[in-house]
Order: C-alpha cells, then structure tokens, then sequence
C-alpha cells in the first residue's frame, strides 16, 4: 500500500507544480475525474483506448473498438480502491474504464435524441443523478441499482455478450444491470469523439423506475418503437 500510495502522491504533487491549467486528457486530470467516480462507489477496471482509428486490442474487425474491458475477468478487476486506479493508469496512461454495473449502480442507455428530451424532463421533475454523453450517440443514466433481489424471478441479469456487439441491432432503451458494463467518463473514441459527464457523478442516484418511465416516454417520441426499446445488458 505504502508503494501504491506515491503514484497518487506523485500525481497530486505534479499538478500543483504546473503553473499553467492541466490539460484534460492528461493524467493527473483523468485521475482526478475518475477518483470523483471512485468517491461515489463505482467500481472500475480498465478498458481498451483508440490507436488511430482502431482499437488498441488489435482485434480484427472489433465490435467495439475502445469500448471494451482488456480483460475477460473484468468483473473480478472491478474495484473502488484509488490505489489501484492509479496503478493502472501509470502502466497505460491512455486507458479508458469501464464501471462494473449491477453492484454500486445500473445505467439506463439511450439514443442521444431521446436522452436531450429525457435529461430536460427529468431536470424540470427535480429527479438529479449521473448523465454521460457518449459522442454524439447515445446518453447515459446512472441509477440506483436493482442489485440481487431475493426473489430472482423478480428481476434478471444482463446477457454479458450482448454489449456492445448488437449496439447497431437495438437502437432503442438497454438497462445495464447484473453481468454489465459501460464506458465511464473520461474517455476517447476512435472517431476523436468523447463520453463525458453532463451531471457528475456526485450527484445522487435515482430510483432507476422513475426515470424507466420519463426514458420510454422519450424513446417512443423519437421513434424507438416497443420492440426495439429493450435490451438488458
């Protein structure tokens, strides 16, 4: 721990010698936008990042280029500890992360149209919580989770292989729960493009039912019809 502990040290000591602003993309400024999701209980592991205009896990044909876990047991990576947030970002200061959903919160998905309507709502509706935008694309809403109920048929887990690689199959709502995962600002895009916070993740998170309703609203409005609306994971 006492090792660990100067990568953070360091870091923190850096930023206070530049006499100019930090940039965003830069390390201590990541570390401290991903310490801020730490703070709030979202565990991370680390993601792929863009090499160009591809993905740095050189897989050919990528579903997912810069989207995705670098490891398959991304599920036990997934931590709260800063120390090892920092570990990570000294070995691959361009790493993106992913949060682990279904355990400190889920994450209700949608098309960037249906999240502008949905986000103004919910603002007039005093209903706070996390937003991300990814791109252009799509929105992102951080809830509380539904997390494992004692009556499983209750509730369900995401179907883990079905993000991202269907993104283009099911344009509509996806509740990340159980078994799932999303981008987690900051990060980067192959495109040159961003997912960033619209509402940071201080913010407190909502029931995730109430803000089900004001999203399915704004989906049909845009055109996401009922059959498409629903993928879980």
């Amino acid at each position: 721990m006492e090792a660990s502990s100067r990568w953070t040290t360091w870091w923190q000591k850096r930023d206070r010698q530049r006499v100019r602003p930090v940039a965003q993309d830069s390390p201590a400024a990541r570390l401290d936008q991903l310490l801020g999701a730490v703070r709030a209980g979202f565990p991370l592991a680390p993601a792929a990042h863009p090499a160009g205009y591809r993905c740095s896990c050189d897989r050919v044909g990528c579903p997912a280029p810069a989207q995705h876990p670098v490891s398959f047991a991304w599920q036990t990576q997934a931590t709260t500890d800063p120390e090892q947030l920092a570990r990570w970002l000294s070995r691959d200061p361009q790493a993106n992360f992913i949060t682990a959903t279904g355990r400190a919160h889920d994450v209700l998905d949608v098309p960037a149209e249906a999240g502008v309507l949905a986000l103004a709502r919910l603002t007039e509706l005093g209903i706070d919580g996390p937003v991300a935008a990814v791109g252009s694309d799509r929105y992102l809403f951080f809830t509380a989770t539904r997390g494992t109920p004692v009556d499983e048929d209750e509730w369900w887990p995401s179907a883990l292989d079905s993000t991202p690689d269907t993104m283009s199959e099911h344009p509509g709502l996806r509740w990340h729960c159980r078994g799932s995962y999303t981008l987690l600002p900051p990060a980067a895009l192959p495109d040159g493009s961003e997912v960033r916070w619209l509402r940071g993740p201080e913010q407190p998170l909502p029931d995730p039912l109430r803000v089900l309703d004001v999203l399915t609203d704004a989906c049909t409005e845009v055109g996401a019809v009922a059959e498409e609306q629903w993928l879980i994971g």
